[in-house]
């Protein structure tokens, strides 16, 4: 049974740093590449960030550039996201994702929530 779990949100002030965890089982975690993505009330959702599967290359959404940081532990099969300098803007529900393609399938956590507000 294929499952994401995220943890580590909650409310934090402006400024202040989480960070989320993702944790993967029931499929080859370190064969795919990992993302997170958010969603705001009434918004779509949003690509956030992508870490390939040997953690060789990264890419982030200009909006968290030089804020956030993907991570990963393939012994732990887990993925994180690091997120410094919160702001109200940031305030989402935060999901995961496992990166398929035209050979696998794609798997997405149910998500956890954060707020940042003062």
């Amino acid at each position: 049974q294929v499952q994401l779990v995220e943890s580590g949100g909650g409310l934090v002030q402006p400024g202040g740093s989480l960070r989320l965890s993702c944790s993967a089982s029931g499929f080859s975690f370190s064969s795919y590449s990992m993302s997170w993505y958010r969603q705001s009330p009434g918004k779509e959702r949003e690509f956030i960030a992508i870490i390939t599967s040997n953690s060789g290359s990264t890419t982030y959404v200009d909006s968290v550039k030089g804020r956030f940081t993907i991570s990963r532990d393939n012994a732990q099969n887990t993925v994180y996201l690091q997120m410094n300098s919160l702001k109200p803007e940031d305030t989402a529900v935060y999901y995961c994702k496992a990166v398929g393609n035209r050979f696998k399938a794609t798997y997405w956590g149910q998500g956890t929530q954060v707020t940042v507000a003062s």
